[in-house]
């Protein structure tokens, strides 16, 4: 982002020390901290068991997101969307950049830069670190069907990963399922 990117308010409620972002309750760490904890379930379990279980509560987290900020915000549809884009890019995840998006089906293309998992495992040939984000879109993006009255069954995966070499950024596509 060029410029002073857009500033998050965070509320600290001063007798819980609970932070809230929009009435939403936030979590702050370290990214080291998080980084340490992903790895360390992922050696635990495997990544392609690890990988699945984040896929599904990476979707179920983007659907309830989106359904609270719609409220807050009083958007709708593929604007909630567009807005859970914008918002996830100021919480320090990666910028994620809508390539392309098919509004009768849900199609998209997002592009990632600055992953932190790109930060946190550095150049892994070959390698494609970055698939927590893979449930989070098609979650989003079923949420703006079901509020506009469609039903979309999507899914997402991470098809290039900054880790490759060559690549500077990530591309996640969503398809129809």
């Amino acid at each position: 982002m060029a410029g002073n990117p857009p500033s998050v308010a965070i509320e600290v409620d001063p007798e819980t020390g609970i932070w809230t972002t929009d009435g939403m309750p936030m979590i702050y760490m370290p990214r080291h901290f998080f980084l340490n904890n992903h790895l360390a379930v992922e050696r635990a379990l495997g990544r392609e068991v690890y990988a699945r279980h984040l896929y599904d509560a990476g979707y179920r987290s983007a659907w309830q997101w989106c359904e609270r900020e719609s409220k807050t915000h009083s958007l709708r549809g593929l604007d909630v969307f567009r807005h859970y884009m914008k918002r996830v890019s100021q919480r320090g995840w990666a910028q994620f950049t809508i390539v392309a998006l098919n509004g009768e089906t849900g199609a998209a293309t997002v592009r990632l830069d600055h992953s932190v998992f790109i930060y946190g495992e550095g150049n892994k040939p070959d390698d494609r670190v970055c698939y927590m984000f893979a449930g989070w879109m098609p979650g989003a993006l079923e949420w703006a069907a079901f509020d506009t009255g469609n039903a979309w069954k999507l899914s997402g995966e991470e098809t290039q990963c900054a880790c490759e070499q060559g690549r500077d950024h990530c591309l996640f596509e969503v398809r129809p399922a």
